[in-house]
């Protein structure tokens, strides 16, 4: 199923199921019993008619009375590219892992590619909004499959896919609303929280070479951000390199411009990007993490050693979240940004038993 040239589906609701197919053993996980690609209509970052890709992994064994509870995964960084499409490509070793272990705990899981990877226009990386609409219409869509799912449904998300979770966990209510979907929480890994105040200070300076995570992330950042306000004009502020750099970010994927991005972000600009009045305001509509209007529980897990997404992230998230009297609990281990999804495990299975009771 090639959707990257599809026609945007006009006149059809967000959340249809617009096709389905099979997918090849080598884009499956061990733990799946079937895997299917699915596409369907969701909106993008503008507000226009258009659609995403997904993957539902069925795991294996006669389903619980009532239906397979649903995990929605949100994935993390792979790049904004189309050939970077998850749905369409063999899963990282974290990913094969990790979705297998909630397989063979019981749930479905249904993962988008969020709109515009894999089909028409460019993903908007770490837009709240748009992977939130992107993350709750993967489940409306899984629900017309004629497959025995459940209602009850929670979301798990790490690195990009932790704030795409926060996003979806703070609008699942609102947007499914009308229909018998029954949230009940969010496990997020590696959150990226309050990177807004961070992007905003960028700017022709002299800066220490960024941690090459970092550095992709914020290229990916400045590609998604330029592409969805163009009423900014950021282009104004960039250097012919700054300019390049967000040419490649919307084409390569992560493996490749981890490899070549410039790692000193001052060579980017060629004037501050706080120059451009309302910017800051621009980048948390875009995207940043609410700390209020939670409903659910929400789990937050967060790695001491994490580079990828530094510790603070998470921790200021958690301390706000709390002040705001949010349903919260954090867990902090000590190891790097994918050796958190292994160890939290053991806390991360139980919490979603009991949510999903």
């Amino acid at each position: 199923m090639d959707v990257r040239n599809a026609p945007s589906p006009a006149h059809v609701q967000s959340g249809m199921l617009l096709g389905q197919t099979p997918m090849a053993t080598r884009l499956s996980v061990p733990g799946a019993a079937r895997a299917i690609r699915i596409h369907y209509a969701t909106p993008d970052q503008h507000g226009r008619p258009a659609s995403s890709t997904g993957a539902v992994f069925v795991p294996r064994g006669a389903p619980p009375q009532g239906g397979w509870p649903v995990i929605a995964w949100a994935h993390g960084t792979v790049g904004l590219g189309d050939n970077c499409t998850p749905s369409a490509q063999p899963r990282s070793a974290l990913d094969s892992f990790y979705i297998s272990h909630w397989l063979n705990q019981g749930y479905a899981v249904v993962g988008t590619d969020y709109v515009g990877l894999g089909t028409p226009g460019l993903m908007s990386y770490l837009n709240a909004s748009s992977e939130a609409q992107s993350i709750v219409d993967s489940v409306k869509a899984a629900h017309q499959m004629g497959l025995p799912l459940a209602d009850k449904w929670a979301i798990v998300g790490q690195s990009q896919g932790a704030g795409a979770a926060m996003a979806g966990a703070h609008d699942a209510a609102r947007l499914s609303g009308g229909t018998a979907l029954d949230y009940r929480g969010v496990v997020a890994t590696g959150a990226p929280a309050n990177i807004e105040h961070i992007v905003a200070l960028l700017g022709p300076y002299e800066t220490v070479p960024l941690p090459v995570g970092l550095a992709t992330y914020m290229s990916y950042i400045m590609a998604g951000f330029s592409e969805a306000r163009p009423d900014l004009h950021i282009e104004r502020v960039l250097s012919p390199l700054g300019r390049q750099v967000v040419a490649q970010a919307r084409v390569r994927c992560y493996p490749e411009m981890a490899e070549w991005v410039p790692r000193a972000t001052g060579s980017w600009f060629s004037a501050p990007l706080n120059s451009i009045p309302g910017v800051l305001g621009a980048l948390t509509a875009y995207m940043g993490t609410p700390v209020t209007g939670y409903t659910r529980p929400i789990f937050l897990r967060q790695g001491t050693q994490d580079i990828d997404v530094p510790a603070a992230s998470a921790l200021v998230l958690y301390t706000q979240l709390k002040v705001n009297n949010q349903p919260v609990q954090l867990h902090v281990y000590d190891t790097d940004h994918s050796g958190t999804v292994y160890a939290s495990i053991r806390d991360s299975t139980p919490f979603l038993a009991a949510i999903m009771r």
